[in-house]
């Protein structure tokens, strides 16, 4: 039966379980509704820095399965598409890591495969190519980002470093370039780097080749920058599902900017308020499965998740609500069938299920909370 895994990377050492003894005590006995939730964290390497729940999307009930540790600050994770590998940084400043785990779907347990250095600082941020040949990092303190090849057996082979240079109109927070999300235009054709630190998405076209070493992927020959407004300090981004517009989220600015996309480049649509406090800690951005509304999270000031209602004519936005959130909300996710909008509270040591509205886009905290130390990062894989 096809299965449906979920990824939570949420940045802090998840060590709870579920709310109330009954919530602890709840079997999740339908199988279509049952999601694996990964929830990675910052963690020692002797701490169970990733835990595995089984979350089902019609109830919101969510049970502990089991749990890893070996790996220092599991803050980012993602799985890939085979659904039996998943990938997580080691968000360190010495001894940052870049890890393969595998996943073993009927018992939903990992294990660490192998660590490769980023060579660069404190990564973020994890993705897998569209082929499935490599794995890229965004390493924050780094100024770089790391493109690993994925050999056969689903580990991690050495990586390649890109470094960049520059900085921003903030002296505070751009002082250096601060890689912070590498991901693939849905085309496959560009692989787009947010540099946090100078203001810019650094784009690089990908190869037609079939090679296997870190330096086949990008052509750094043709790399080109797409600048953005001084001091926004560009962080997440999403696309449509049509591939037509991308949504970047600024953490400094506290904007969403929205982008056409025309298979070559990014052009600017319009520039929105996520953050209206100006607390400078916009986080993660996703829109629901049906594409009508787009959340934002914010923190530091009014803690919580902007909600905006998406034009189906040009792609652009309008504010249609705010829903206060727990303590440093960082990453969050929506399930595959839209009821229920997760969201992981750093500072209050939760992830909050949230009972969304198909037709308004607002929600309501269901208190099915599930308490876990310091949860950062959020993701969907389907198998």
């Amino acid at each position: 039966m096809k299965q449906i895994l979920m990824s939570l990377c949420v940045g802090g050492i998840l060590m709870g379980a579920c709310t109330g003894k009954s919530e602890q005590k709840t079997s999740v006995t339908h199988e279509a509704d049952t999601l694996l939730m990964l929830v990675g964290s910052y963690a020692k390497a002797d701490q169970e820095g990733v835990k595995v729940y089984r979350f089902n999307q019609e109830t919101g009930d969510a049970v502990q399965a089991s749990a890893l540790s070996g790996i220092e600050n599991p803050s980012y994770l993602v799985p890939a598409s085979d659904g039996t590998h998943v990938y997580s940084v080691g968000e360190t400043e010495k001894g940052f890591t870049a890890n393969a785990l595998a996943l073993d779907t009927l018992t939903a347990s990992l294990s660490l495969m192998n660590s490769q250095s980023t060579g660069g600082a404190s990564p973020c941020y994890i993705t897998v190519s569209p082929d499935g040949k490599f794995v890229l990092t965004a390493n924050y303190m780094g100024a770089n980002i790391t493109v690993f090849p994925r050999l056969a057996n689903g580990s991690l082979g050495e990586g390649h470093v890109i470094a960049f240079q520059g900085k921003g109109a903030d002296k505070e927070r751009q002082d250096q370039p601060h890689l912070h999300c590498v991901y693939f235009t849905p085309d496959g054709k560009l692989l787009l780097a947010n540099d946090l630190g100078t203001d810019r998405i650094h784009a690089f076209p990908v190869k037609q080749s079939s090679g296997t070493q870190g330096t086949d992927l990008l052509d750094e020959a043709a790399a080109f920058d797409i600048e953005l407004a001084p001091g926004s300090g560009p962080r997440h981004t999403c696309f449509d599902k049509q591939g037509k517009h991308a949504y970047l989220l600024t953490e400094l600015s506290g904007e969403v900017v929205v982008f056409s996309y025309d298979g070559k480049t990014l052009t600017q649509q319009q520039v929105i308020k996520a953050d209206t406090v100006g607390a400078k800690g916009s986080a993660d951005i996703h829109l629901s499965p049906d594409g009508k509304f787009l959340y934002a999270s914010n923190r530091l000031k009014a803690d919580g998740v902007a909600i905006f209602k998406v034009s189906p004519a040009d792609g652009t936005l309008t504010k249609v609500g705010y829903q206060l959130t727990g303590i440093h909300p960082r990453n969050f996710t929506i399930t595959p069938n839209g009821k229920y909008l997760l969201v992981a509270c750093r500072d209050t040591n939760e992830i909050q299920v949230f009972a969304r509205d198909a037709e308004t886009g607002l929600l309501q905290d269901t208190g099915k909370t599930i308490h876990t130390d310091k949860p950062v990062c959020l993701q969907w894989v389907m198998k």
